[in-house]
């Protein structure tokens, strides 16, 4: 008798056992590891923990990246790499120029171009009448900026004399990053009297386009290190840089902390008008295309745009201006001028290099 209930002891442990590994084993997601390259205001976005958690309960993956620019990465080593994420259709068309068609690519995520800069240059913008103000909502008159830049003013010329210098933007390496890149479609537009640069306008505008820029001097080529030292270096350093609008959302609702000690310092401008940056994924293979479909999922959507300040699908409209947690968003983007080709994006590139 002693035998037997043994025997059967025996038999339920190994079944206990085999069913275990059938579990581990035949039962668990296949985790799927994809490598590729991403624009540096997306990496916070990867390395959430929950749209980690997405990725690999619904969706098996892994997700792995190194940081490029948006332009940068399109001539990269693509050995090994499974996708690249950049933040504009115009780095796509680059590709395709230089590579053929991906397997599949789709803008997943969009933000608007958007100028940062303090309080102290808010008060001066609006002394000039550049600025209108809708609420806590802030629009930058584009063309009367300009004028300023092209005329040589001096900080000192609009009430600054702290500042050092002439008025300028700081943006990132057009031939490098996408905001760079952006803010030079968004120059060129407005210096075309607000309408989209063809090629038989680039002749008119290139001159003044690479007179704005040739004042600048070294330009960095990622626009989340660029937002890193406005933030860090303050006013002197840093008057006003051009970014996306996701970036001070992101910071806001990330660290929470530090956007109180500079909540009434940094000020959000809206351009009047703004271009979209459209952050399109490439898959350049299966698995590419596995990332592509869980970058599309609604809870991924949701989180990019309440986390990370990513207007995407459902959430391009700001429906409770209370569950952002920075200050100044637009609820809707409304002045909005359209990129120019990329084929003349292309010679504004080259010409700006």
């Amino acid at each position: 008798m002693k035998k037997k209930i043994a025997g059967l002891i025996l038999l339920v442990v190994l079944m206990a056992v085999i069913g275990g590994i059938y579990f581990v084993t035949g039962n668990a997601p296949r985790i799927v590891n994809v490598d590729g390259y991403v624009g540096g205001e997306k990496i916070e976005l990867l390395e959430d923990e929950e749209v980690q958690s997405v990725f690999e309960e619904k969706y098996g993956l892994n997700v792995d990246y190194s940081r490029a620019g948006s332009l940068d990465m399109m001539t990269a080593d693509l050995s090994g790499r499974d996708y690249l994420f950049p933040s504009s259709s115009i780095a796509l068309e680059y590709y395709e120029d230089l590579h053929g068609s991906p397997v599949q690519s789709e803008i997943v995520l969009n933000t608007p171009i958007v100028l940062y800069t303090h309080q102290i240059v808010l008060d001066a913008f609006e002394s000039q009448g550049l600025i209108t103000t809708d609420g806590d909502i802030h629009y930058i008159d584009m063309a009367g900026l300009l004028e300023l830049i092209q005329n040589g003013a001096q900080w000192s010329d609009i009430g600054l004399p702290e500042l050092y210098g002439r008025v300028s933007v700081d943006t990132t390496d057009p031939s490098k990053s996408n905001s760079g890149n952006m803010f030079a479609a968004l120059v060129a537009n407005v210096l075309n009297e607000g309408q989209t640069v063809t090629e038989a306008d680039l002749a008119a505008v290139l001159p003044e386009l690479q007179d704005i820029f040739g004042k600048l001097g070294y330009m960095e080529t990622s626009s989340s290190d660029l937002f890193s030292q406005f933030l860090r270096m303050g006013v002197g350093a840093e008057p006003i840089i051009a970014g996306y609008e996701s970036q001070l959302i992101e910071y806001a609702a990330l660290y929470p902390d530090e956007y109180d000690r500079i909540r009434d310092d940094v000020v959000m401008l809206y351009p009047a008008p703004t271009v979209w940056s459209a952050h399109v994924m490439i898959a350049l293979d299966e698995n590419g295309q596995i990332l592509l479909n869980a970058m599309q999922d609604e809870d991924i959507q949701e989180i990019a745009w309440k986390k990370h300040g990513f207007r995407t699908g459902n959430y391009g409209d700001i429906a409770d201006s209370g569950a952002i947690p920075a200050e100044g968003v637009a609820a809707s983007i409304t002045q909005v001028a359209q990129v120019p080709s990329y084929d003349v994006m292309k010679v504004i590139i080259e010409q700006l290099e």
